[in-house]
């Protein structure tokens, strides 16, 4: 067994392979760049190397670096983790070169099988069924057209190279294909300098299903079952589970029996996940093979109960895997939510900054992969993801509940979070049928939020529970005041019923609250229906509360501000006016403040790096012309003129960071 080794990766995903290493008795080396001197995985690691500036180019992805790292430190194997060098056969052979193992298949696999085109090859020769489409690149514009004909629209255009969706275009009819072809193009040879395309049918109303192997060195193949991937925004999953609900087990059988019949063809060793697409009669069709592990992997170690670092690692060292297909049992549901800095609100521009306010999460059943902490800032330069959140229920309703519950609580400040958009998705109905298709966000959601609205009880629930903190919190101000007032001789008569005016956009609520046992237990009429909720008082000082309504434990993330109190619960957020009747009579005739933009400024909507400007001084622009481009956490951002004028003024330049609403063009209207 290695007794050392160097993880060339940061955040979450190394901080889990170093608690693996550290069970296992093995020495860890972190890699770092400037930026990360202070990461969570830098302190956790036995050593660690700094490797350069803070762009990934300089740094995580440079093979050099980390190789030379992995040598002065004596480390006998490097784990990739995933993304950055993962899937780089290049840098896998480097390594071997060095006579250091890498953890993770071949560099000869790796490239057969990140290669699209060579890998739908394999599948074939395996019997895998692959969608129907064309198997070789294609540029002529002519020829391209023939094949789209032949195929079928809608069709599908996606890169040889890469993977995440990246390159990637749906095309449903002749006149979208040219600029389609351009777009995948640029993108595929921006991203991976490789812009060869081909062609498959696109299927309609897919799930995404992947299975999950590993292999060993000495040719014994398993799998462990499948993982629902279905729940995706532009190809970048959001949530994940395991089994999932359209597979039974004849199914999964099949599936399975195909992924390792794969990866014996291809000569294969360590984990890997064999994606397939699952259309609406039963059919499956191989998509790709990931050849390294998953973000995701948490999902089927919660239901196998095995830890796949851990196997990694031993089929690394050259051992054989230490259990067969049928030693392979799954029990009960995991799910996972990927919890990543940015904003449903604004089209999930990333969001960067410093964690002002982190809580870990505890409970039976609940697992965090994290790599923050309160303190630590999210930057401009890696992948978006903070955290994972996983929760197993021995039925699938059991881990929705239970993970529900744990993002109630979640409480994360300082940067915006999709943690609530990912929240609303676990009660929608149709999740919860398990109705759901690789459209499901676009259908079923618009601007970020689902078009499904709160229940009449959902809702009141909220309105019960922030009137009962916000006169807990009134009764505290109040009663921090009594020896003053009994001083100046003021007597004052306890009171055991309120009333209140709750006002939420367009919606307004009588609340009445009677106490029952000295102030903790209340009933609470909100528009004449009647709750019971228990408060514990020591609640009322935190961001998370713990109410007992009717019966039932419920989390809600709150801030208070005076007469507003913002509830989050269940994946709604709402902001709350209270008051008492005669203060919501004197509120009318408060003047209403009014916002306004500046129309003759163009401003960031996000952080990131200028990486490219469109027009010059003096040009004529016109409203919705994208003027710039920003980098940030790995995606490009063309920002759209506000108006119609001249560009009077650029004050800012290519390579220069930008905040969120600095300005970066000035116009003459």
């Amino acid at each position: 067994m290695f007794k050392k080794i160097l993880i060339a990766n940061r955040g979450e995903i190394a901080i889990r392979i170093i608690q693996t290493c550290k069970k296992m008795g093995i020495e860890t080396v972190a890699v770092y760049s400037d930026i990360d001197e202070r990461s969570r995985h830098v302190r956790e690691a036995d050593e660690a190397v700094h490797i350069g500036p803070s762009p990934s180019t300089s740094s995580y992805l440079d093979h050099g670096k980390i190789i030379d790292a992995a040598v002065q430190c004596g480390c006998e194997a490097i784990h990739p983790g995933y993304g950055f060098l993962s899937e780089n056969s290049e840098f896998a052979a480097a390594v071997a070169k060095k006579g250091i193992t890498f953890i993770g298949p071949g560099s000869d696999v790796i490239a057969a099988l990140g290669d699209k085109i060579s890998a739908k090859e394999i599948a074939m020769k395996a019997g895998v069924p692959v969608v129907p489409g064309h198997n070789e690149p294609v540029k002529d514009i002519k020829k391209i057209k023939k094949l789209c004909e032949d195929i079928g629209y809608p069709v599908l255009l996606k890169p040889a190279a890469g993977g995440g969706g990246r390159g990637m275009r749906i095309v449903s009819k002749p006149g979208e294909l040219e600029s389609s072809l351009k777009s995948a193009q640029d993108e595929t040879r921006k991203a991976f300098g490789d812009d060869r395309i081909f062609i498959e049918r696109f299927i309609t109303n897919p799930r995404h299903i992947e299975i999950q192997i590993m292999a060993d060195n000495h040719g014994n193949v398993i799998h462990l079952g499948e993982r629902e991937c279905s729940i995706q925004r532009r190809y970048q999953k959001v949530i994940e589970e395991a089994p999932s609900v359209a597979v039974d087990e004849d199914l999964r059988k099949r599936m399975g029996e195909m992924a390792c019949a794969l990866a014996r063809e291809a000569g294969y060793s360590n984990a890997g996940t064999v994606e397939f697409i699952l259309d609406e009669t039963g059919e499956f069709f191989f998509m790709e093979m990931n050849t390294r592990l998953q973000v995701e992997h948490p999902v089927t170690e919660m239901i196998t109960g095995l830890d796949l670092v851990e196997l990694q690692i031993k089929i690394g060292a050259g051992e054989t895997l230490p259990l067969a297909q049928q030693d392979v049992k799954l029990n009960g549901w995991a799910i996972e939510a990927r919890i990543n800095a940015e904003d449903p609100s604004r089209n999930f521009l990333p969001s960067t900054g410093l964690l002002t306010r982190y809580s870990g999460l505890r409970g039976n059943n609940i697992r965090l992969d994290s790599g923050v902490e309160a303190g630590s800032f999210v930057s401009v330069y890696y992948d978006s993801m903070l955290f994972k959140v996983i929760s197993w229920g021995e039925s699938r309703e059991d881990a929705r509940k239970n993970l529900i519950h744990a993002l109630n609580r979640f409480d994360v400040e300082g940067v915006i979070t999709n943690l609530d958009f990912a929240n609303s998705i676990l009660n929608h109905p149709q999740f919860i049928k398990g109705e759901m298709t690789t459209k499901f966000i676009d259908e079923h959601y618009e601007n970020g939020f689902t078009k499904v609205p709160p229940s009449k009880e959902q809702l009141e629930t909220m309105v019960a529970a922030s009137t009962v903190v916000f006169h807990n919190r009134q009764k505290q101000f109040h009663e921090s005041f009594k020896d003053v007032i009994a001083k100046v001789g003021t007597s004052h008569t306890p009171q055991d019923h309120f009333n209140y005016v709750v006002k939420c956009n367009d919606d307004v609520f009588e609340v009445e609250l009677t106490g029952i046992h000295l102030g903790s237990d209340w009933k609470i009429k909100v528009n004449g229906t009647e709750y019971a909720v228990e408060t514990p008082p020591f609640e009322f000082y935190r961001r998370r509360i713990r109410l007992l309504i009717n019966g039932q434990k419920q989390y809600f993330r709150q801030q208070y501000r005076g007469h507003f109190i913002w509830t989050a619960f269940c994946g709604y957020t709402r902001v709350f006016e209270i008051y008492t009747p005669r203060e919501w009579r004197l509120s009318q005739y408060m003047p209403k403040v009014e916002k306004g933009a500046q129309a003759n400024v163009l401003l960031s909507p996000l952080p990131g790096l200028v990486v490219n400007i469109l027009v010059d001084k003096g040009d004529r622009v016109y409203r919705g012309q994208d003027l710039v481009v920003i980098e940030s956490m790995k995606m490009e951002c063309g920002v759209a003129s506000p108006c119609d004028g001249l560009v009077e003024e650029i004050p800012t330049a290519v390579g220069n960071t930008v905040d969120t609403d600095e300005t970066l063009i000035k116009f003459k209207i």
